[in-house]
């Protein structure tokens, strides 16, 4: 229930913790937003080099520096990375010159140090019904240190086994351990998350700025968690549009109408509404702002059914006696005052039921703290405001749709209905 132990709490005293250690560096990294999707959560970008001939210690000199840079940002809580070249290594020269007066084939140098400092595939056997690799390489008391380069030998034209000290020479030196590539450029990860009260998407926007001051020759791309909220933020406008069509087509064939539909539709703008007045405005339990994440859209398709329900009720009942010849404003008033009652019951039931969303704590709280304000402030407007919009929506587009001529030839068949019929006269 407090901050320490709440997640950034937790990983601000393991950071502390770990930060003691020489022997190692430890990163703390979050879990995904959404269990499934990637590993860790935050922020993952590809620093790569693309039209430059920079050396690897040059690459690590641009990637550090915008580590550096990014962690400066007010909206980065941490950036790190794990590409490095400066891991101690060995260079290995081979003199091509002196091979080649002691008659020594340069295949063959190479084969030998690969075959004992490392190791080479032979062949297989078979024996007890089991298949068994053969492997050659040195014993490992003779592999474990380059000094024992001292120790093979290699065979000339003369057929003599010359040393291979004698043709190599080798000196420490710094490297990266591991070269990535990411679109075929050399790349390097940068991974992160951001500060407390800043979206994912505010990251990605203040890093886009950030890769642009690269040095030329140098580019940037998203991976991972961010590549995919790029490439699905716009598809989240998409899939409301298409849910509102599908909403639309349903009720062009429940009421036998093109025109009618609009008038339940228009209610979803409406709950939409609230939901997003109650997104900008509240906090979650945590006191950090709620953002318009993937969970708030979620609750915003959710609200196109919940605000069209209360909406059909009032229409459905409405048309009915529009089509028995009733007046339109008649019909309507009557539809408002049979669904009152229902409409607040279901809608005050449903936004007692949300609460326990809305207000939730503890761990993953935040995600149901999003959903529960976005479908609690839409239901909320859809139910105190739709109540007296829809019934004037309806009145004015059934007029536009119907017509005069159709509303009073309705007329005049319930006025035949309801005439009593006079006995002829003899």
């Amino acid at each position: 229930k407090t901050k320490q132990e709440q997640l950034q709490g937790v990983i601000a005293e393991l950071t502390k913790r770990f930060a003691t250690l020489k022997q190692a560096r430890v990163v703390v990294i979050p879990p995904p937003a959404i269990p499934g999707l990637g590993n860790a959560g935050g922020f993952s970008i590809q620093i790569e080099q693309r039209q430059s001939n920079d050396s690897i210690k040059q690459f690590s000199n641009v990637v550090n520096n915008f580590v550096a840079q990014a962690n400066q940002l007010p909206e980065v809580g941490s950036a790190f990375t794990f590409f490095t070249a400066r891991t101690p290594g060995y260079e290995v020269d081979v003199d091509r010159e002196k091979c080649k007066k002691l008659g020594i084939n340069l295949a063959d140098v190479y084969n030998t140090m690969q075959m004992y400092m490392g190791s080479s595939y032979i062949n297989q056997f078979t024996t007890y019904g089991r298949n068994f690799y053969v492997v050659a390489q040195a014993d490992t008391a003779y592999r474990t240190d380059i000094t024992s380069l001292g120790t093979y030998y290699v065979k000339n034209s003369a057929g003599q086994m010359i040393p291979l000290s004698s043709v190599v020479s080798y000196k420490i030196t710094e490297t990266a351990p591991l070269i990535s590539h990411f679109n075929i450029y050399r790349s390097a990860e940068v991974d992160g998350s951001p500060k407390p009260g800043y979206s994912s998407g505010q990251v990605i926007d203040a890093l886009k700025k950030l890769g642009d001051k690269l040095p030329e020759g140098y580019g940037y791309e998203f991976s991972g968690l961010s590549l995919q909220e790029i490439k699905s933020g716009s598809s989240a406008v998409y899939i409301f549009a298409l849910s509102v069509v599908f909403v639309f087509l349903f009720l062009a064939a429940l009421y036998e109408s093109w025109a009618v539909p609009f008038s339940v539709l228009l209610a979803v703008p409406i709950g939409a509404f609230g939901a997003i007045l109650f997104i900008t405005f509240l906090n979650d339990h945590a006191g950090n702002p709620l953002t318009n994440n993937v969970y708030a859209q979620i609750g915003l398709i959710t609200l196109i059914g919940l605000s069209a329900k209360n909406a059909i009720l009032i229409v459905e009942f409405a048309k009915e006696r529009v089509d028995r010849g009733i007046p339109i404003i008649d019909s309507t008033l009557q539809a408002v005052n049979l669904r009152l009652r229902p409409i607040l019951m279901t809608s005050i039931a449903f936004l007692l039921g949300v609460l326990p969303l809305a207000l939730a704590t503890g761990a993953a709280s935040v995600a149901r703290n999003t959903i529960g304000w976005t479908v609690f402030g839409g239901m909320l407007a859809a139910t105190s405001l739709a109540i007296f919009i829809v019934p004037v929506l309806f009145v004015v587009i059934t007029r536009f749709s119907y017509g005069k001529k159709k509303l009073a030839l309705l007329k005049e068949e319930a006025d035949k209905r309801n005439t009593p019929e006079m006995p002829d006269s003899e």
